[in-house]
């Protein structure tokens, strides 16, 4: 169980401020009069000592108190550019950062979960004990800001007002980590005292990049205080490890939610996003996927975005599913974003009227931006992540450096993209979520669609997601189990987790119209596991609208099914209708190879999955209740047609 003040809050042990008097005292020695006047204005008297015990611990020269006034935000856009953090590129409003070599994502060997003695903690997380993580906080933030401006700002993470939205403070010496919190969550100074009130307690988020040296990086370290709701990071630049306002946050949302929200709400790895059906009519998904699994570009295909990342759901008194983005912009990955696949983010990126962070692409002699795969042609040199860069360059270990970092970024407000519903995604009612996806890096077993024939087996889905390690992590190799795309994120046992999961799905406070439909999707078969010689994937990006349009019509019950041992797969037909709207053509050879089932590599799936949660305490028996029924109708189906099963014998059975 997750137990809130448990232990010694680090923060306030180090800092030593244990009243609101020495806090002001603290106030008035590192503000000026207009900062003071801001600060004057947070009553909050908790939320004062976390500040004034952030300055005690760091020590910075002076403090920057960022309002809802225009002018603060632009102080911090300025003071990024003047301080180095960001450099201004040719077109208006755009911005270059680089972080260092060694620093490019996430530091998962290097982030920790604070933890008491005897606390168990996600079996796929690392954990330290609270001594430890006191002895390196004391020695390293002590006086960390020493020299810097220490900068505060006030953050909602979701519309103001809304059931599931979390106050936050996020406490920087970094412009480009302020500048960032700025674009991608909602600044709300003036009402965060009510916002506190409200939700009943608040989030906060201690960084500093200190000298931003190589040398530091090893000494990094990202950590999460779940019983303080406190998180640090050290040494690093990287938004992944020092936005901690975004995923360190998340981690929090997702504890809140798995010990104190059980079958009231969930914190999720997903993207929000509406599709148009017939009529006019509009169906929000919800979808999880690992970061690189490509979660922006299906969200990006909805006819009304809501977000791209993260989400929270909740059951609301009418039956329904609700989610909020607790953001308001996105923080992508540009690696092959192009004109034909992500043609609303391109406009944004290569049009004037948009402010846009750039992170770790290539600048060109022009100021102009350039990343591996987005159909342009490229420049000869350049700036790049490892510095100055030409064509055919080679790293220490003689491989070709791209032009870009894998894990290169944008970030900028969803305001600017053309499909943003942004009254609805700042609705604090949020959106009624019809249909909840599950997707990860498959080459090999998965058809491109399937629905699940019960919560439970819905559940099922997102507990076994598979993902090739991608950029966004370093030291993650292989392929790796990746549940419900959030295991990185999941600070508690994951049997606490599965079971709120079970009970959310399954409760009965849903209505019958509010119970949403749960899918899987997979991107990522290939024609060689499908036994062609031909190289890459079975399908492309544009493709995406036709899985979730036909999601759209099976949640109406607008379209029949093929019901097969785990789960329904759509008929040729249907999904022949929506590839003619999106003009391309869709033989049923290609249908063929996508849906035929490869019993023997579902089968190798479900027991990797069983193998794994067998050594985890606790999980609960529905799971390997499910494994073992889908295990035992798929070896019937070899039986009686052998190892390949096609779909019309899936039709048959």
């Amino acid at each position: 169980m997750l137990e809130l003040k448990k232990g010694i809050d680090i923060l306030s042990t180090v800092g030593a401020v244990k009243t609101i008097d020495e806090a002001r005292s603290i106030f008035e020695k590192n503000m000026d009069a207009a900062n003071l006047a801001k600060i004057s204005k947070i009553k909050n008297e908790e939320a004062l000592l976390k500040v004034a015990n952030a300055i005690s611990m760091c020590q910075p020269k002076d403090v920057f108190v960022i309002s809802n006034d225009p002018a603060d935000k632009q102080w911090v856009k300025d003071w990024s550019i003047e301080k180095g953090e960001e450099k201004p590129l040719a077109m208006k409003d755009h911005t270059i950062h680089f972080d260092l070599p060694e620093d490019q994502a996430r530091l998962v060997k290097q982030t920790f979960y604070i933890v008491n003695e005897d606390e168990k903690i996600s079996a796929l997380a690392k954990k330290e004990l609270r001594s430890e993580s006191f002895e390196y906080l004391k020695k390293n933030m002590t006086g960390i800001m020493k020299d810097t401006t220490m900068m505060v700002g006030f953050f909602s993470r979701g519309p103001v007002g809304a059931k599931a939205a979390i106050p936050a403070i996020e406490i920087s010496s970094s412009t480009y980590v302020l500048h960032s919190g700025d674009i991608l969550y909602r600044n709300c100074f003036e009402k965060f005292d009510a916002e506190v009130e409200r939700y009943g307690l608040f989030l906060t988020n201690v960084h500093s990049e200190g000298l931003n040296r190589p040398e530091d990086v090893p000494n990094a370290r990202i950590y999460m205080d779940r019983s303080w709701l406190t998180t640090y990071s050290t040494f690093c630049t990287y938004a992944g490890n020092t936005l901690l306002l975004k995923k360190g946050n998340h981690r929090f949302a997702v504890d809140l939610a798995t010990y104190m929200g059980v079958e009231k709400e969930l914190s999720e790895h997903m993207f929000l996003t509406g599709m148009t059906g017939p009529g006019g009519r509009k169906t929000y998904f919800a979808g999880a996927a690992p970061s690189g699994c490509g979660k922006t570009t299906t969200a990006m295909v909805g006819s009304d975005f809501i977000g791209d990342d993260l989400c929270q759901l909740w059951l609301e008194d009418d039956g329904t599913v609700r989610g909020i983005n607790p953001e308001k912009g996105i923080f992508g990955i540009v690696e092959d974003v192009n004109l034909e696949g992500d043609p609303y983010l391109m406009k944004c990126l290569r049009e004037e009227g948009t402010e846009v962070i750039w992170s770790n692409v290539c600048i060109d002699e022009n100021n102009v931006p350039h990343w591996v795969g987005n159909g342009e042609e490229s420049p000869k040199k350049g700036f790049n992540f490892q510095g100055e860069w030409f064509e055919g360059k080679k790293d220490a270990n003689g491989k070709d450096i791209p032009i870009s970092h894998a894990n290169s970024r944008c970030t900028l407000e969803n305001s600017s993209i053309d499909n943003y519903n942004e009254a609805a995604a700042e609705d604090p009612a949020g959106v009624k979520v019809k249909v909840v996806t599950y997707s990860g890096r498959d080459a090999n077993t998965m058809p491109p669609v399937w629905a699940a024939k019960s919560a439970d087996e819905g559940v099922a889905i997102g507990a076994s997601i598979v993902s090739k390690a991608t950029a966004t992590e370093i030291g993650a190799v292989g392929v790796n189990r990746q549940p419900w795309a959030n295991a990185p994120f999941i600070p508690g046992d994951l049997a606490d987790y599965m079971n709120a999961q079970f009970k959310f799905f399954n409760s009965k406070k849903l209505s019958e119209e509010g119970t949403p439909v749960m899918a899987g999707l997979n991107y990522f078969l290939t024609h060689e596991a499908r036994g062609s010689k031909e190289p890459g994937i079975l399908g492309e990006k544009k493709d995406v609208k036709v899985w979730l349009g036909w999601l759209e019509l099976y949640a109406h019950g607008d379209v029949e099914a093929i019901e097969t041992p785990i789960g329904f797969i759509p008929k040729y037909e249907d999904l022949k209708r929506l590839f003619d709207g999106i003009s391309k053509e869709y033989p049923k050879s290609l249908y063929d190879m996508q849906f035929a089932f490869y019993v023997d590599n579902i089968v190798a799936r479900l027991d990797l999955q069983k193998e794994a949660y067998t050594k985890e305490g606790g999980i609960p028996a529905r799971l390997f209740e499910i494994y073992d029924a889908q295990k035992a109708d798929l070896l019937a189906l070899k039986e009686k047609f052998g190892a390949v099963v096609s779909v019309e014998q899936l039709m048959e059975a």
